[in-house]
């Protein structure tokens, strides 16, 4: 299967964005990793830190849209793409179209809190002032495979410390 150039691209900025999703796995977070590009250079990027920082506003994309927001010297990326690993959550989604990014690219769908269209379509509500184009499905077999891994390895850490509780 030969990809096109703007395939090759998207996959090139999404395993930057897993790249970020592997920090936050060592960290013990969820894994979720995000990178912003400007004319074909990455301006943001963030990983999901909401136990490492103790706070609910922690996420990938957050954090990627404050570093480029800064690098921009501007609240609005208005010629940025998006990439992420999951699909973003309301607060999220919210700040995307609020920062004007025009394009969101991600891998795996979140049939429990995704708002690019699993429960909710934030980014293109035509009540906003601003719709997103989102595109699905890169790497989306790598990023799922990370993400059920962490979760594997979770409830296995959580069903030892319960054992280890119990034995006290």
């Amino acid at each position: 299967m030969k990809l096109t150039p703007e395939e090759k691209e998207d996959r090139k900025y999404m395993r930057a964005a897993i790249a970020q999703a592997k920090k936050a796995y060592q960290l013990g977070e969820v894994p979720i990793g995000c990178v912003i590009v400007y004319q074909g250079k990455i301006i943001g990027r963030g990983y999901n830190r909401r136990n490492t920082d103790k706070t609910p506003l922690a996420h990938a994309e957050i954090s990627a849209i404050k570093k480029a927001t800064k690098f921009m010297k501007d609240w609005r990326l208005e010629e940025c793409r998006l990439y992420v690993t999951l699909e973003p959550c309301q607060m999220c989604a919210g700040a995307i179209v609020q920062a004007r990014i025009p394009e969101v690219i991600m891998a795996a769908e979140n049939p429990k809190a995704g708002c690019a269209g699993s429960v909710m379509d934030i980014l293109n509500n035509p009540q906003f002032n601003h719709q997103v184009k989102v595109k699905k499905g890169i790497l989306k077999e790598e990023c799922g495979k990370l993400l059920k891994d962490f979760f594997v390895e979770l409830r296995a850490r959580n069903k030892a410390e319960k054992e280890q509780k119990g034995n006290l």
